[in-house]
C-alpha cells in the first residue's frame, strides 16, 4: 500500500520522445502557470511610476532543460488608455488558460468525487528534484487512490483512503521544501496527501490551481466521511441548498403541476442572482434540456435546481466552505467563528455576532432558523461590505488631527474651475462641486476683472465662457465642508484690478463669514496650528503686504504661475518676477498661508516664518527632489510645500503624486477632471482616514530629529520590511471595455498588481491570462511583495482584457497598505473615471508578515534578503564625532539583543508552522488550531495536557506518543521559551536603548558647534549631522 506513496518510487525508462515517464515531461505542471511573468513589451511605456523589476534569466543548472516551460513570458502594460487613443501594434498574443477540466461546474462533493473516479494527469514530486508523470484515478468503491504507470504491480501502487491523515494544499511539506525544483511549482497547484504512522508524504502538482481545489476537497471529504456520519446523502437532492431550491420552485409553481414556464423560471433565478445574464440563463436550460433529448418552453423542479447550481455556484467558493466546514457543505456558528478569527483577522467575535450573520445573509428559513450557512448565503457574506478589503475604521477619522499643518497630506485640486482640458475647457461650476464632494482640502480661483465691477474666474485660453466670483464662493459656502469638516484652503490667483479686489474682499466676507481664518500667527509659535484646531475654517492663501498699517496698497510678484512659467521659458527672461497691485484689505485676509518665493534649502530653514508657504513648479519640485531628497523632506517637517502641475501639460494630465509624497510635499495639486492612473492613484491615497483629505505623514518624515530620503531604493532607518502576500482568486462581472476593438462580447481578461511607494516598494506582476472568459474566471495564484516603509505604499489592483492589438482596460482599484484587511476579501473595481462599478469584483486573499517562506535559507531568498535588510536598518553610523560616538555605542549591544530576539522568536512560530504543514502566511491561532488536531492518539483522546508553569502554557505528553507528535511537542516547546524570553527581557533592553536615544539628544543643539571644533565643516558637517539623525531615527523606532 504506502510502498509507491512513500516517495521511494524509481523513474521509468524513457523513450526517444522523451515520454510520460521521463522526468522531463514534469514541468508544464510543475511551474503550473504559477511563474510571474517578467517585464518587458510595453511596459517601459508606462506612466505609472512603477519600477519594474528586471527580467529573471534561465536557471544556470543541470535541470535547465525541466525549467523551459517556467520561462518567463512578456508581461503586458497595465497603463490606463484612453480607449479614444487606442493603437494597433504588431505583438504576437501569449494566453496561457486556467480552466476547468469540463465545462460543469464543481457545486458539491459528489461532483470532486466523479471528476477523481474519472481521473487525470498530475505531477509526482520526488526529494531527489525529480518529477515523474502519473495518471492518478480513485476506486469506484472509494477505498483507494491509485496511479499508473509505475514499475510496482497494481496492488502496491495505491494509497488506502483509511491510511490517509491529512491533505495539504500547497508546498507545505518537506519534499516540497527541499526540492531543487520547488521554486518553479505554483503554489496554488500544489498539494500533499500526509498518511501512514510516520506521516510520509505523497506530494503532487496538478496542471491547474482548479484540479488541485478538486482533488483536495475530494479527499478531504472521502477521510472524513470514513470518521464519521455522513452529513448529506449521496448526490445533491437533500442537502440544505436542494431543500431551500425546493421551497422555492414550489412557492413560484403556482399550479402545483412541478413544472413551470421557462420564461418565470429564468425571472425567478434572476431574482435570487441579479448579476446573471438572461441569455446565459436560457442557454443554461437549452444546454440541461439537450442532455435529457427533449426540447421544451417548460422547465421541471429538477432542471430548475440543475440549473441555478450549474450557474450560481462559485467553485473557489465551494472550495473554501468546504475546507473551513471540515467537509460539510455548509457553516455552522462555530465554524463561522473560527473563521472570522483565524482568516479574517476579526477580533471579539462570538457565537451570537455569527449567528446575527448567519440570519442576515443565509437565505433558506431552514438555515437561519437552525443556525447554518450554505453555499449561496455564504456567498453573500463575502460579497457583502462585512468582507470588503478596505479597513472599515479608515472610512472614518482614525488619525491623530492635533498635529501642526504641516504633518498631513492635504487633498488638493488644480485649477478647480475646470472640467476639460486647460487649453480650450471653459470655465464650469461643477468643478468646485465634484472637487469638494470627493474631499478636496485646497482648491484654486483665478480672478480677474469682470464687467461692472464684478470679478470673474475663466480659463485665459478659452474666454468664452466665465463664472461670476460671487457665484463661486458661494458654492463654495455650500460645499465646503460637506464631505470633510477639516480646514478649506482658497488658493487665490488675483489678476484684478485694486477696485475688484476690494469687491472680492466685501463679497467673501460676507459669504463666508466667521469661517474665514484671519488670525494673524503668533511669532512665539513654531508650527502651524492642528487641523483639529481649524476646524470648519476657510484658509485663504495668497500674497500679504508688509505689516506697516499706513501702507494701503503696493506691488506684490504675480502669483499667475502659468504666467510665471511662459515667462521663464522665453528667451527674453531676466530673471525678475512680475509685480502687481494688492489692496490692504485682500492682504489682510491672509494669515498662515502667506505665499512667498523659494529660493534655496539653507536660506528657508534660518528665515522663513512658518506659515509661510512656497510654490513649485513640477519641473522645479522634480529637480530638487533628485538633487536633495534629504533636504526636501526637512524642510517639508515645519513648511507647507504646494506643487502644481508644469505648465507644458495642456491636456491637463496629471504629475505622479507619490513621487512628492515620498519627499513629505503637502499639496500636490491635481487635475480632477483628467481620470488616469494618476489621479486612481490620489483618489486611493485619500480614502483613509474616513476621506477627510487630511493624511498623517509617516513619523520618520515628521519628527524633528529623524533620517529619511525620498529615494531610497533600500533601506530605511529603524524600519523593518513586512511580506505582502496577495493571491489573486477569481474575478466576478467583468464588463467588455468601453471602445475595445470588434471581437464580439468576449474578453480575455488577467490581473496586474501594482505596488507604488517609495523607489525600494515600486514593484508590478501580473497574473496569466484567463480565455474567454468575463463572468468569473478563475486565476489561482499568489504574489509576494516586499514593502519596506508600509505607510507610504499603495496598492493598485488593474483588470485588462488582454487583445492582439492592444490591452484594453476593464477595471481598477486602489487603496493603501494601511487600509488592507487580511483573509478572503472582495476588491470593488472602478470605471475608467473612478465610478464603482455594480458587481464587479476581484476575489483576493490577503496576508501579511514580517518574514517570507520557511525551510531552507537557500530556498526562501526573500526571507533572507529581509532578515538582512532588518539588520541592516538597525545599525547605527558613525557620527565622526568621539563624544556622539561612544554615547551611541552604549546601544549596539541592546539593539543586537532585540534583533536576536526577534529572529529567534519568528524562527521559532515558522518551524512550528512547517511542522502543522501550514504556509508562512498561516496566522498564530490558524497554527495552534492545527497542533491541536495533530496531537490527538489513535482512539480520538488527546495525547497530551495543557499545563500552566509561571503562567505559561506548556504542553505535557501523556504516555509514550509517536516521533512526529514529538518533534511538534519540541517545536511548541522552543515557541514559549522564546516567547517567555522576549516577555521578560523586553522591558530591559528597551530601556538601555531608550536611555541611549535619551543620551544622544542632548547633543543635538550643540552637534553644529561640537563640529566646528573637531574641524567639521561643509560636506562633513553635513555628513555627520545625517549620521546622527539616522542614529536618533533607529534608535527611535527600536523603542
Amino acid at each position: 500500500m504506502a510502498e509507491g506513496a512513500a516517495g521511494r518510487e524509481g523513474p521509468a525508462p524513457a523513450d526517444a520522445a522523451g515520454g510520460e515517464d521521463d522526468p522531463r515531461a514534469g514541468p508544464d505542471a510543475a511551474s503550473g502557470d504559477g511563474v510571474a511573468a517578467a517585464p518587458g513589451g510595453r511596459g517601459r511605456d508606462r506612466r505609472s511610476g512603477v519600477a519594474l523589476p528586471g527580467a529573471a534569466g534561465p536557471p544556470a543548472d543541470s535541470e535547465a532543460g525541466l525549467l523551459e516551460a517556467a520561462r518567463a513570458t512578456p508581461r503586458r502594460s497595465s497603463i490606463i488608455k484612453d480607449p479614444s487613443n487606442q493603437k494597433c501594434g504588431g505583438r504576437k498574443k501569449t494566453v496561457s488558460f486556467s480552466s476547468m477540466p469540463s465545462e460543469k461546474k464543481i457545486s458539491s462533493a459528489s461532483d470532486c468525487i466523479s471528476f477523481m473516479q474519472a481521473g487525470c494527469e498530475l505531477k509526482k514530486v520526488r526529494p531527489n528534484s525529480r518529477i515523474y508523470n502519473r495518471f492518478f484515478t480513485l476506486d469506484t468503491d472509494l477505498q483507494a487512490l491509485r496511479w499508473e504507470p509505475s514499475k510496482k504491480d497494481l496492488e502496491k501502487a495505491k494509497l488506502d483512503i483509511s491510511a490517509i491523515k491529512e491533505i495539504r494544499l500547497g508546498k507545505n511539506t518537506e519534499t516540497f521544501r527541499n526540492n531543487g525544483l520547488a521554486d518553479q511549482i505554483c503554489e496554488d497547484c500544489a498539494f500533499s496527501i500526509v498518511h501512514g504512522e510516520n506521516y510520509e508524504s505523497l506530494d503532487l502538482v496538478a496542471n491547474s490551481a482548479d484540479v488541485a481545489n478538486i482533488w483536495v476537497s475530494g479527499l478531504r471529504y472521502l477521510v472524513s466521511r470514513s470518521k464519521q456520519p455522513l452529513d448529506f446523502m449521496e448526490g445533491n437532492q437533500s442537502t440544505p441548498r436542494f431543500m431551500w431550491l425546493k421551497t422555492v420552485f414550489e412557492a413560484a409553481d403556482v399550479d402545483g403541476n412541478g413544472i413551470m414556464l421557462e420564461d418565470t423560471a429564468v425571472e425567478l433565478i434572476k431574482q435570487l442572482n441579479p448579476t446573471l445574464k438572461e441569455s446565459k440563463i436560457r442557454l443554461k436550460f437549452k444546454e440541461i434540456q439537450k442532455s435529457k433529448e427533449k426540447l421544451t418552453t417548460r422547465v421541471t423542479e429538477e432542471e430548475f435546481c440543475e440549473a441555478f447550481c450549474e450557474l450560481c455556484t462559485r467553485s473557489e467558493v465551494y472550495f473554501l466552505l468546504v475546507q473551513i466546514s471540515k467537509n460539510k457543505e455548509y457553516l455552522d456558528a462555530n465554524d463561522l467563528m473560527l473563521f472570522l478569527e483565524a482568516e479574517q483577522g476579526v477580533t471579539h467575535i462570538t457565537e451570537d455576532m455569527c449567528l446575527d450573520i448567519i440570519r442576515r445573509y443565509e437565505l433558506s428559513e431552514e438555515g437561519r432558523q437552525k443556525g447554518f450557512l450554505a453555499i449561496d448565503g455564504f456567498t453573500q457574506y463575502l460579497l457583502s461590505p462585512e468582507c470588503e478589503i478596505f479597513d472599515p475604521e479608515q472610512k472614518k477619522v482614525a488619525q491623530d488631527m492635533t498635529q501642526p499643518l504641516s504633518h498631513y497630506y492635504i487633498n488638493a485640486s488644480h485649477n478647480t474651475y475646470l472640467i476639460e482640458d486647460q487649453f480650450r475647457g471653459p470655465a464650469d461650476i461643477n468643478g468646485y462641486v465634484r472637487a469638494l464632494k470627493m474631499g478636496c482640502r485646497s482648491i484654486e480661483l483665478d480672478v480677474s476683472d469682470g464687467s461692472d465691477n464684478e470679478p470673474i474666474l475663466c480659463n485665459r485660453n478659452n474666454m468664452t465662457t466665465h463664472l461670476s466670483f460671487l457665484s463661486v464662493i458661494e458654492v463654495i459656502n455650500k460645499f465646503a465642508f460637506v464631505a470633510s469638516e477639516y480646514p478649506l484652503i482658497l488658493c487665490l490667483g488675483n489678476r484684478c484690478s485694486l477696485p475688484q479686489q476690494k469687491v472680492m474682499v466685501q463679497q467673501m466676507r460676507k459669504v463666508f463669514g466667521n469661517t474665514l481664518y484671519t488670525e494673524a500667527p503668533l511669532p512665539s509659535e513654531s508650527y502651524l496650528p492642528s487641523p483639529e484646531k481649524l476646524k470648519r475654517m476657510i484658509i485663504v492663501k495668497g500674497k500679504k503686504l508688509p505689516s506697516d498699517p499706513d501702507v494701503l496698497e503696493g506691488e506684490v510678484t504675480d502669483e499667475d504661475e502659468e504666467a510665471e512659467m511662459s515667462r521663464r521659458m522665453s528667451v527674453d527672461y531676466n530673471g525678475e518676477q512680475k509685480q502687481v497691485w494688492l489692496c490692504r484689505e485682500l492682504s489682510d485676509l491672509v494669515s498662515i498661508c502667506q505665499s512667498v518665493q523659494y529660493r534655496d534649502f539653507e536660506l528657508s530653514m534660518k528665515s522663513q516664518n512658518y506659515w509661510e508657504i512656497c510654490s513649485f513648479s513640477e519641473t522645479e519640485a522634480s529637480r530638487i527632489a533628485n538633487e536633495y531628497p534629504e533636504d526636501f523632506v526637512n524642510y517639508n517637517k515645519k513648511f507647507l510645500s504646494r506643487i502644481y502641475p508644469s505648465a507644458m501639460r495642456i491636456d491637463s494630465s496629471n504629475l505622479n503624486p507619490q513621487d512628492f509624497w515620498n519627499c513629505g510635499c503637502q499639496i500636490v495639486a491635481m487635475n480632477f477632471q483628467t481620470p488616469g492612473p494618476m489621479m486612481d492613484l490620489h483618489t486611493g491615497w485619500f480614502l483613509q482616514n474616513g476621506g477627510c483629505g487630511y493624511v498623517l505623514r509617516p513619523s520618520i518624515m515628521r519628527d524633528e530629529v529623524s533620517y529619511f530620503s525620498a529615494n531610497t531604493k533600500g533601506i530605511v532607518p529603524g524600519v523593518s520590511p513586512l511580506a505582502l502576500h496577495i493571491k489573486i482568486i477569481s474575478g466576478q462581472n467583468f464588463p467588455k471595455p468601453k471602445g475595445a476593438c470588434a471581437k464580439g462580447d468576449v474578453i480575455d481578461p488577467y490581473v496586474c498588481i501594482e505596488i507604488h511607494g517609495i523607489p525600494a516598494d515600486c514593484s508590478e506582476q501580473r497574473t496569466k491570462t484567463v480565455q474567454q472568459n468575463s463572468d468569473n474566471p478563475i486565476f489561482d495564484e499568489t504574489f509576494e511583495f516586499q514593502v519596506n516603509l508600509p505607510e507610504l505604499a499603495m496598492i493598485r489592483f488593474v483588470v485588462l482584457d488582454d487583445d492582439y492589438i492592444g490591452d484594453e482596460f476593464i477595471g481598477q482599484y486602489t487603496i493603501p497598505f494601511e487600509c488592507l484587511q487580511p483573509g478572503y476579501r472582495h476588491v470593488p473595481l472602478r470605471s475608467f473615471v473612478g465610478d464603482i462599478m455594480e458587481h464587479v469584483t476581484l476575489f483576493v486573499h490577503i496576508a501579511i508578515t514580517n518574514r517570507s517562506g520557511g525551510g531552507k535559507a537557500q530556498k526562501r531568498s526573500l526571507s533572507v534578503r529581509m532578515g538582512k535588510k532588518i539588520r541592516e536598518c538597525t545599525m547605527l553610523r558613525n557620527v565622526g564625532l568621539k563624544t556622539i560616538d561612544d554615547v551611541f555605542k552604549t546601544a549596539l549591544h541592546p539593539l543586537r539583543e532585540a534583533i536576536d530576539m526577534r529572529e529567534n522568536m519568528q524562527n521559532a512560530i515558522v518551524s512550528v508552522k512547517e511542522l502543522c504543514g501550514l504556509p508562512p502566511i498561516a496566522s498564530l491561532k490558524q497554527c495552534l488550531l492545527t497542533l491541536s488536531s495533530r496531537l490527538i492518539a489513535s482512539d480520538n483522546s488527546p495525547s497530551v495536557s495543557l499545563v500552566m508553569k509561571d503562567n505559561f502554557p506548556y504542553l505535557e505528553p501523556l504516555g509514550a506518543i509517536p516521533d512526529v507528535q514529538k518533534k511538534m511537542l519540541a517545536a511548541y516547546d522552543l515557541m514559549i521559551q522564546e516567547s517567555r524570553f522576549l516577555i521578560e527581557m523586553a522591558d530591559t533592553v528597551q530601556e538601555k536603548i531608550v536611555q541611549c536615544q535619551k543620551s544622544g539628544m542632548e547633543f543635538h543643539e550643540e552637534l553644529h558647534n561640537l563640529g566646528a571644533k573637531e574641524g567639521l565643516k561643509g560636506r562633513k558637517l553635513n555628513k555627520a549631522t545625517e549620521s546622527f539623525a539616522w542614529n536618533i531615527t533607529v534608535l527611535k523606532v527600536r523603542n
